[in-house]
């Protein structure tokens, strides 16, 4: 065997296996999400436009009049959009526009190897979706929103008992209701700019950054490589069932000091982008302070002599609350060893859709409330394949969804919340990719 060969050979877990090149941003020491935007730049073969299937756009004149926001084109100048784009438009976009700012056909085949076929499962089941949504009863989007209220009065309800009456079940009480409301305001920042994602805020995290790193990268890049919502927490924390990645040594230690890592999320999303601002990188917006108006609200309201003391209640708040959310979040849905992550064998039917089907085994445990999935990151498969839909309708289109995995001979998958939790840590611990694709997997049973 050649040198070349033995060297390709060693580095061959850096290659992801949704794409052609292996990601250029893994490549640096330090992974954010401006760097996994630069090095998407780099892979994607979008000459500096934005690309969608095989065609480049040139969208600068469009940015503005987004009716989503500019901060979705924004960010994406200069990478391969078609992903987001197909998922995030159900009804379509009139070929008049994309006519409009069309330059050219890209020079390269696509990076990603992921098919979105005319006849393939997802543009088949988007199709019977947007034609669905014309009867659907969209009443459950004000539930939604009433849910969403309730959280946020509860919140800054418990946050001003916890400094009137300092009491760790009012600290409990206001770090429970945080993060519910940071998640189901989750619900909104994946839709068009609206005052509800602002809440996200509340948590020291900001949504416009969980915008790229959620819906941009995990939400399209789901447990791959390309997804930053696993790369973030390595090496602490490691899905990737490779061994040159994490150790098995490693691996133990991480389940061991997880739930660390679950009560640093929020401070610790803030504290990176200060300190990549304060050296010139420029990573926080105007909405961060919105994540100190909780303390402000505490110290104006406590009697307490010191404020010393009421920081100290906050951050016991702010701890108790990253701990619930990362015990949610990371058990929701997509880290057991029967779920499909980099390096494990593919269907042979590389639809994108399927693909995130793989990826996903719902909570079936919560499927019947309304309440508990949007906290809980519940109809986690449907909101993945539409994330711009309201929780509270993707119910409805469970029938469809159906339909559709059966006449592409796939299933809808669902467990417990303690199922996931044991699976999750099952999943820390898998050093070794599975040979044998879902499908193959379930006709072996």
């Amino acid at each position: 065997m050649s040198t070349t060969k033995v060297l390709q050979k060693s580095e061959s877990w850096k290659h992801s296996t949704i794409s052609v090149k292996p990601p250029s941003y893994r490549k640096k020491p330090l992974v954010t999400n401006q760097s996994w935007l630069k090095g998407k730049r780099l892979d994607d073969g979008a000459e500096g436009l934005w690309r969608i299937h095989d065609n480049l756009y040139d969208f600068n004149d469009f940015v503005s009049k987004h009716p989503g926001g500019s901060f979705w084109l924004d960010r994406t100048k200069g990478t391969d959009i078609t992903e987001s784009f197909e998922s995030h438009h159900i009804r379509g976009v009139p070929q008049a526009i994309l006519q409009k700012y069309f330059v050219r056909q890209a020079q390269q085949p696509r990076n990603y190897t992921l098919t979105l076929k005319e006849n393939g499962f997802y543009l088949t089941l988007k199709r019977r979706v947007a034609e669905q949504l014309k009867n659907v009863d969209q009443s459950p989007k004000g539930k939604t929103r009433f849910y969403h209220l309730i959280l946020l009065s509860a919140t800054l309800v418990f946050i001003v008992l916890s400094a009137l009456m300092p009491n760790i079940i009012f600290e409990v009480a206001a770090a429970l209701s945080l993060a519910w409301l940071s998640i189901s305001a989750h619900n909104y920042f994946h839709q068009r700019d609206n005052w509800q994602m602002y809440t996200f805020n509340f948590t020291l995290m900001n949504f416009n950054e969980w915008r790229i790193s959620h819906a941009l990268s995990h939400h399209v890049y789901t447990n791959s490589l390309h997804d930053l919502e696993m790369s973030l927490f390595e090496p602490f924390l490691c899905w990737i069932p490779n061994k040159h990645i994490a150790s098995k040594a490693r691996r133990i230690v991480s389940v061991i000091i997880q739930p660390v890592f679950y009560s640093l999320i929020f401070p610790i999303q803030l504290l990176q982008r200060t300190v990549r601002s304060v050296v010139g990188k420029n990573e926080l917006y105007w909405h961060d302070i919105i994540g100190f108006s909780l303390p402000i609200l505490m110290l104006l309201v406590s009697p307490a002599p010191s404020s010393s003391t009421v920081i100290l209640q906050w951050l016991r708040i702010i701890a108790i609350s990253s701990f619930i959310f990362g015990l949610i979040g990371l058990n929701a849905s997509h880290h057991t060893p029967e779920i499909v992550h980099d390096g494990d064998a593919l269907r042979e039917n590389r639809d994108w859709g399927l693909y995130q089907v793989d990826t996903i085994i719902d909570r079936g445990d919560i499927k019947n409330s309304h309440f508990m999935c949007l906290t809980h990151f519940g109809e986690h498969c449907l909101h993945h394949l539409f994330p711009t839909l309201d929780h509270g309708v993707l119910p409805q289109l469970y029938p469809i969804l159906m339909k559709t995995l059966s006449e592409f001979k796939s299933e809808l998958r669902e467990i417990t919340f303690l199922d996931h939790i044991i699976g999750q840590n099952q999943q820390l611990l898998r050093t070794k990719a599975n040979p044998i694709p879902v499908d193959q997997r379930k006709l072996k049973k």
